[in-house]
């Protein structure tokens, strides 16, 4: 059975769950969903489109944290509380994901924790 190991670090929000930001399965890292929350402040912007950087960012921090990179990410979920903002998501993911893009589904949700309008999920290859 393959080593699994847990990853944390504190340039990501901590966990406000009974759950890991992110574990080792293999070669595999299996990221929580990240929510919009600034590490430092604990506060969450209101644009999407912030919401949306800062995510991807939490997201960036704990496969970072594990030795990878944004290109080692092979798929992601975007969670989305309304999908009229899927374009907006989409503008701000372009700039975090530019070639050989990770797999992806987005999923609107009736609601997510914290009233966020946003989280990602992701799964990355870290060899």
């Amino acid at each position: 059975m393959a080593e699994v190991k847990v990853v944390q670090t504190t340039d990501a929000p901590a966990a406000i769950g009974p759950y890991s930001q992110g574990r080792f399965a293999g070669p595999f890292l299996f990221v929580s969903g990240q929510l919009p929350i600034n590490p430092l402040s604990g506060q969450m912007d209101e644009a999407i489109a912030d919401q949306t950087h800062r995510s991807l960012k939490n997201l960036k921090a704990i496969v970072e944290s594990a030795g990878g990179t944004l290109e080692s990410v092979v798929k992601t979920t975007v969670f989305l509380k309304d999908m009229n903002d899927f374009a907006r998501v989409n503008e701000v993911y372009r700039q975090y994901f530019k070639e050989n893009y990770p797999t992806r589904s987005a999923i609107e949700v009736a609601h997510l924790p914290k009233d966020a309008k946003v989280e990602i999920e992701a799964i990355a290859y870290i060899g």
